[in-house]
C-alpha cells in the first residue's frame, strides 16, 4: 500500500533539489504532495507546474478558503525540510501564518508522525529561541533530524546546499509511516 507523504519545504538553498526528493521519495513508494513556505514557492515559481506534475497534485503554499475541497488525500506522514529558522520557531510557538506551519501545527494535535530537518547556520542556531523551538517540537513528539545524526549548520556564507542530507528524512519518513 502506497503512504501519502507531505513534504513541506521552507526557503532555503536545498530546496532547488526538491524535484530529485520527489523522485525518491516515489521510488521508495510514497504518493508525495508538496507545499511550500510563500517564500520558497516564489523560489520555486516558474518549475511549480512541473512539480504539480511530476507529483500528481497541485502544489499548495497558501491555505484553501472556506468551503474549497481538499485537493489532497490525507496524509500518512510528513517531513519539513529544509525548515528554516523562521519556520521552526513559527511552529513551534503556534504561529500559524503559513500554510505549511499550520498543517504542521495541527497535524501534531491529530496525532500525524512528522519528522522535520532544519536548515539553518551556526548564527542563528545562536540565539536562544531556536534550541527552545527544536526542544519544545520534540517534546510535542516531532522527529527533529538536528545535531549529531541529522543537520549540523554551517557558518554563515559557508553553506553546502549539495550536501544537505535529504536521504536522512525519507528514511525517518518511512520509518514513521511504517510504525
Amino acid at each position: 500500500m502506497t503512504s501519502v507523504l507531505y513534504l513541506f519545504c521552507s526557503a532555503a538553498p536545498p530546496v532547488h533539489d526538491v524535484a530529485d526528493v520527489i523522485r525518491d521519495a516515489q521510488e521508495r513508494g510514497f504518493d508525495v504532495c508538496l507545499g511550500l513556505t510563500p517564500t520558497a514557492a516564489l523560489w520555486l515559481g516558474d518549475q511549480l507546474p512541473v512539480l504539480a506534475e511530476l507529483t500528481g497534485h497541485p502544489v499548495r503554499s497558501e491555505y484553501k478558503l472556506p468551503g474549497e475541497p481538499d485537493v489532497w488525500p490525507k496524509a500518512d506522514v510528513v517531513a519539513f525540510a529544509p525548515a528554516t529558522f523562521n519556520s521552526v520557531n513559527s511552529w513551534s510557538l503556534g504561529l500559524t501564518h503559513d500554510f505549511v506551519i499550520g498543517v504542521v501545527a495541527e497535524g501534531i494535535g491529530k496525532g500525524i508522525p512528522i519528522v522535520a530537518m532544519p536548515c539553518v547556520n551556526a548564527a542563528y542556531v545562536q540565539h536562544r529561541q531556536f534550541e527552545r523551538s527544536v526542544s519544545e517540537l520534540r517534546a510535542m513528539g516531532v522527529e527533529v533530524l538536528y545535531g549529531e545524526g541529522g543537520f549540523v549548520p554551517n557558518q554563515p556564507g559557508q553553506g553546502r546546499p549539495k550536501e544537505y542530507p535529504w536521504p536522512l528524512v525519507l528514511d525517518a519518513a518511512e520509518r514513521l509511516a511504517l510504525a
